[in-house]
């Protein structure tokens, strides 16, 4: 599978979370405050909870029922009671077009 187009840029709202989908899979978009965009896996590996109804705060997301906040650059719980990462997408933009592909994972 190849990179697939997700939303476009401009439809984006710096720091808010976005859900999409590829391949079945849900992430969690979100445009940060640095102009940069990210791709988590969107679900809390604490509570089966959709991250993109969560809180954006600096390069987090966080989890709007027990309050994990997770890295957006690593995927990596920062608090409890998460202990368990998120998957982190690369992301790439292509003029208005933000693409993810789900078979590749960020390096951190």
């Amino acid at each position: 599978m190849s990179a697939e187009r997700v939303c476009g840029l401009s439809e984006l709202v710096q720091d808010e979370a976005r859900r999409v989908e590829v391949g079945g899979v849900p992430i969690a978009v979100v445009l940060d405050s640095n102009g940069e965009v990210h791709a988590i896996g969107d679900t809390c590996t604490h509570g089966e909870i959709s991250l993109s109804e969560g809180f954006v705060e600096g390069d987090t997301l966080e989890c709007w029922a027990h309050g994990s906040a997770f890295s957006l650059r690593t995927g990596k719980p920062l608090n409890l009671p998460a202990y368990e990462p998120v998957p982190v997408y690369a992301v790439q933009i292509d003029g208005d077009d933000v693409l993810i592909d789900i078979n590749v994972k960020k390096e951190n």
